[in-house]
């Protein structure tokens, strides 16, 4: 629909309202001149407006906000180094399938090309990373551009799309006129006379078509379903099958408004099955069919696998974990990932989350089924349970690993939201915390990115403010966030980040000190990390002794329940708890 301005609003405004629009109401980024009128018009508008102190982190709180809310997150940043410090952040959300959409600034249109400041090619650079870059040439396409933005984000397999919006298109058009007034030559020669002429003719282009603005648009996403053929056959599988498991990703999330119900299928269908990803905590802290250890057993035992949302990738062998004679069911939004190093017997192209709800809607599953199935499963589950609580006895000078994770999962409330970042001490946590219920648990995904905590900590707080936010930080990760610490104080977001200090990067020494003999570059310090979170304004606790865990955690809770942020610096024992737990 297109209406006729009295009042002509500028780029920024326009963007603006369509996000608003789209349902928008955090903005993340780090401030440059390229952006300004986005930011100056998004606050007017009621979005929140969220600086960071590192755009990768403005990158990786819009990651977590789209796969907290199924709205794509939104990020500015601005032109040239602004866009390449975010890159990894933007190859985290595409490998994590997060929708997202990256608004950048620009340089001049007129000057692209010639030297202008931070004057890079950012669709080449950003294009390996995204679904759909695209560079926007006149004000009047600045809507439609930001609309397709968010209908790619969102649809099919979801992921980030990048958006560049020069900043001679984010301001009004009399102000622009006079920048490229000033710009002209004043002379009288037939080269500054012709100079003046294409700089008229450009702006002239630029704001074509701009006094009508189109009132923004919402293209609705549809859901990919399966085919009937792929349902069918799956059915029939399932029914065969005498020792069925399932694996649930990240993807089966996709609207995690549907979470419920997918918790209602998972029932219905009565399969045990492992959860991974951001499907961590979908089934709560306990349930009867989620099996918590020895997966790659499991796999090995069953006759029918069913992977929802999970690709056959490094996590799952390349699918030799699975014995070549099991029958496979793959339910993707991505037939490539369906169909990753190992071919399966049914591909269910879709939605997984939609094709579970489909398959327990079928009748004659019964309940019991396979109880005797279950039951070896379980007791192997609480065979792993007992070693690890007995591995939590161990006491040494400083603090075990395990007895401290144990000591987060029993004092973190019922609301708890774990963010992980880090390696050794991370994979740990995974083996002993309980996320308490769906989209409660946030990791970088298969791209293993360190430095996801703050921003993912920092959205989960804002997405989530009933929640309490629990971030789980190694010793090495905990150095890409503590800057952030500033960004928490100044947004009064209460968090709690427990520090696994153990003075190394641990993943990495165990094996490379084993195999090649030498610890180079991989030794750290028992660093003041609480010191540091201190001079930012935050809370900083240390902790150094097993008698000062259960004080520390309670305080730091408390804390983060008023809207500070704390830092708990815990010194960890050296484990071998992972001995042998490389991946590659």
């Amino acid at each position: 629909m297109e209406q006729h301005l009295s009042e002509n609003p500028h780029g920024g405004d326009r963007i603006a309202e369509t996000l608003v629009a789209h349902g928008v109401r955090r903005l993340y980024t780090l401030c440059g001149g390229h952006i300004s009128p986005i930011l100056t018009a998004a606050k007017a508008r009621g979005i929140r407006v969220l600086d960071v102190r590192d755009e990768a982190s403005a990158l990786f709180a819009a990651d977590a906000e789209g796969r907290l809310t199924g709205i794509p997150g939104v990020a500015a940043v601005t032109a040239g180094p602004g866009l390449t410090n975010a890159i990894t952040a933007v190859e985290n959300a595409r490998l994590a399938q997060s929708p997202l959409v990256l608004l950048c600034g620009g340089v001049p249109t007129a000057l692209r090309g010639r030297g202008a400041l931070q004057d890079i090619d950012q669709r080449a650079t950003i294009l390996p990373h995204v679904k759909r870059a695209m560079q926007v040439r006149r004000v009047a396409d600045l809507q439609p551009a930001l609309e397709a933005a968010f209908a790619a984000a969102s649809g099919g397999v979801p992921g980030p799309v990048f958006v560049e919006a020069p900043v001679d298109l984010l301001y009004d058009e009399a102000t622009i006129r006079g920048w490229y007034a000033d710009a002209s030559s004043k002379g009288s020669s037939l080269p500054e006379r012709a100079q003046r002429w294409y700089l008229r003719r450009h702006v002239e282009r630029l704001f074509a078509g701009s006094r009508l603005a189109r009132r923004s648009e919402v293209v609705p996403s549809n859901l990919p379903r399966a085919s009937h053929g792929s349902l069918a056959a799956a059915i029939a599988a399932l029914r065969r099958a005498e020792r069925p498991l399932a694996v649930v990703g990240s993807q089966a999330l996709c609207v995690p408004a549907n979470a419920q119900r997918l918790v209602d299928a998972i029932d219905a269908l009565g399969i045990p099955l492992y959860l991974s990803g951001m499907a961590r905590g979908l089934l709560g802290r306990e349930h009867r069919l989620q099996m918590r250890h020895k997966r790659r057993e499991a796999l090995r035992e069953a006759d029918c696998v069913l992977l929802a949302g999970v690709p056959c990738d490094f996590r799952l062998g390349y699918g030799g974990d699975i014995r070549r004679r099991s029958t496979v069911i793959a339910a993707n939004r991505s037939r490539a990932d369906a169909t990753l190093n190992r071919r399966p017997t049914v591909a269910a192209i879709g939605d997984a989350g939609s094709f579970l709800e489909e398959l327990a809607a079928a009748n004659g599953w019964g309940e019991g089924r396979h109880a005797p199935w279950i039951a070896r499963l379980r007791a192997r589950d609480d065979e792993r349970e007992r070693e690890i609580l007995a591995t939590a006895q161990a006491r040494g000078e400083y603090v075990n690993v395990v007895s401290l994770l144990q000591s987060i999962d029993r004092i973190a409330g019922e609301r708890a939201l774990f963010v992980a970042d880090g390696g050794d001490f991370v994979a740990t946590a995974a083996y002993v915390l309980h996320p308490r219920a769906p989209l409660s648990w946030l990791d970088p995904g298969v791209f293993g990115t360190l430095g996801v905590g703050a921003g993912f900590s920092f959205a989960s707080a804002l997405a989530r403010p009933e929640s309490e936010i629990w971030a789980i930080f190694g010793d090495g990760a905990v150095g890409y966030a503590l800057a952030e610490f500033d960004t928490f104080v100044r947004h009064r977001v209460g968090l709690v980040a427990v520090v696994g200090n153990d003075a190394s990067w641990s993943q990495i020494a165990r094996e490379q000190v084993k195999m090649l003999g030498d610890d180079v570059g991989t030794v750290l310090a028992r660093t003041a990390y609480h010191e540091v979170a201190a001079g930012f304004g935050a809370l900083g606790i240390l902790v150094r002794d097993e008698r000062e865990i259960e004080p520390a955690l309670l305080r730091a809770r408390d804390a983060a329940r008023n809207g500070i942020p704390v830092l708990v610096n815990v010194w960890l024992e050296r484990s071998a708890f992972r001995e042998g737990s490389i991946s590659m």
